[in-house]
């Protein structure tokens, strides 16, 4: 955002001929009271069997409608499903920050924790654990 190029406003053209092309979708925003943040993340483990890599993904919601997702290969191998849903949600954690603030910029700010949603009780019981964090 603080030095674009080139390639960044091609995307975004890209991103605005997509949004015409398709005004009969998309994704409802209903009108409420407080609006929270929330995300939601999963990941599988080994899902490209030449690499070993796992997929990771995360989505938020704001309200009642998703404003941020991303779904990409992770950059080192997994030794567990416990340890690939950890980079997902550490990932997921990051985003969560930034969004945190730009939320702020917008007058939107967040003053509860954020809450994130994962599905492997191994990699929440690491994320509760500040002991494992090495």
């Amino acid at each position: 955002m603080e030095e674009p190029y080139a390639c960044h406003l091609q995307g975004a053209k890209r991103i605005l001929r997509y949004i015409k092309g398709t005004l009969i979708e998309g994704i409802f925003y209903a009108n409420i009271k407080v609006v929270k943040l929330v995300g939601y993340t999963d990941s599988d483990w080994v899902g490209d069997v030449e690499t070993r890599k796992s997929m990771s993904g995360y989505t938020f919601h704001l309200g009642t409608g998703a404003i941020s997702w991303s779904s990409k290969k992770q950059p080192v191998v997994a030794l567990s499903t416990a340890e690939a849903e950890y980079m997902a949600v550490t990932s997921c954690a990051t985003q969560t920050v930034w969004l945190r603030k730009m939320l702020e910029v917008m007058h939107q700010k967040q003053d509860t924790p954020i809450v994130i949603f994962c599905d492997n009780k191994s990699a929440i019981a690491l994320c509760k654990n500040p002991v494992f964090h090495g």
